[in-house]
């Protein structure tokens, strides 16, 4: 059984003042031949969201066998997350941790992996590279195409052609979710708009409900977001007579008249293709993804308020997803200042890396990633 979260930090600050094992060192208990497994979530496991997704995922693993899964929740993207890896290296025995939120990688992350070279270290998000320790690494799922699908369908429900995001930070996976959105609803009717308020950090329950009510005063009549716990963004909107589109789990039971269809993660495939690899002794991949085709990402049921026009569109281009291959970022594409970023007859494919460097808003986003 793992010891509770705040009896792990505190054993660790003593363990400094006392002048014993310094943070992120590499003395730990012997590896028995099972396989201790940590997760570390930024924010609570019931978030209906990012950190949600995750834990659904660990709990689904927990009947492997000869695997033991510790977590530990609310663990903020400072030295706090370097803490929390070292106890669970020191303290529970972990081999494998999958530290969840996007803050801790750089340089967290990396410099616990420098420092316990015996234990394997995957990222949720980061950019690996060769130049990073080698048992570091990171995997995310190409979301994108789910929120491409969800733009499709707010599209069709929108009267007001105007669709609003919620967003937490412009970093290149939040923006790339923006833009995805915005091409699947310009995809049915070029002449929608997106709307964008970024909050500034990955839970403003406060804010999150602020911009959906400016939003909504603005005529926008479909919201969706990319923030970690949308549950109050979604009672927001739904309150407000306005339907969502939601993100990371399903949030169709906070709205069940409002919620249209949403993109979700799949996270336990990943999980469990780097545990039977550990478990078995062989190399751990460095730098993984996937999409619709590989099961990483999914989408919501609709709505019983979507129409036929809507789902015939939505699974048209999702049965083309799953083929492989599908560029939702393709030239002509000018961002919403009027430079060119694609040039007609260009494209990039889903594995394409450029798009985890994205820095630019599509045209028909209104907003600024300054």
């Amino acid at each position: 059984m793992s010891l509770p979260t705040f009896s792990r930090r505190r054993f660790l600050q003593a363990s400094a003042a006392l002048g014993a094992t310094p943070l992120l060192s590499r003395v730990g208990p012997a590896r028995a031949a099972d396989l201790t497994v940590g997760f570390i979530y930024v924010g609570p496991r019931d978030d209906f969201g990012y950190n949600q997704s995750h834990a659904e995922a660990a709990a689904a693993l927990k009947e492997m066998a000869g695997l033991t899964i510790i977590e530990e929740e609310n663990v903020a993207e400072s030295d706090v997350v370097a803490k929390t890896m070292e106890s669970m290296i020191q303290l529970d025995g972990a081999g494998l941790l999958f530290p969840t939120s996007f803050g801790y990688y750089k340089p967290f992350v990396l410099a616990a992996a420098e420092a316990n070279p015996d234990v394997q270290f995957r990222h949720c998000g980061g950019l690996w590279s060769d130049t990073d320790p080698k048992n570091a690494g990171s995997y995310f799922g190409y979301i994108g195409q789910a929120q491409y699908l969800s733009g499709i369908v707010a599209a069709h429900q929108t009267k007001s052609k105007k669709l609003g995001f919620v967003a937490a930070k412009p970093i290149p996976q939040v923006l790339l979710n923006v833009n995805s959105f915005a091409l699947g609803a310009r995809s049915v009717d070029p002449e929608i708009t997106v709307q964008v308020i970024f909050t500034g950090d990955w839970s403003m329950p406060v804010k999150e409900a602020e911009a959906v009510n400016a939003l909504v005063d603005q005529g926008i009549d479909v919201i969706t977001c990319h923030v970690d716990g949308p549950k109050v963004l979604v009672q927001t909107a739904a309150g407000r007579g306005c339907f969502v589109t939601g993100y990371h789990t399903s949030q169709a039971a906070l709205a069940p008249d409002h919620y249209l269809t949403g993109a979700e993660w799949n996270w336990a495939s990943i999980y469990k293709t780097f545990i039977d690899a550990a478990q078995a002794g062989t190399p751990l991949p460095n730098f993984v993804r996937g999409g619709l085709e590989q099961g990483f990402v999914k989408t919501s049921p609709y709505g019983a308020m979507v129409g036929e026009a809507a789902r015939q569109q939505a699974d048209a281009v999702k049965a083309e997803m799953m083929k492989g291959g599908f560029s939702v970022i393709k030239g002509p594409l000018k961002d919403n200042k009027g430079v060119e970023k694609v040039a007609a007859g260009s494209a990039f494919i889903e594995t394409a890396i450029e798009l985890e460097s994205m820095d630019y808003l599509v045209e028909g986003v209104v907003g600024s990633t300054a």
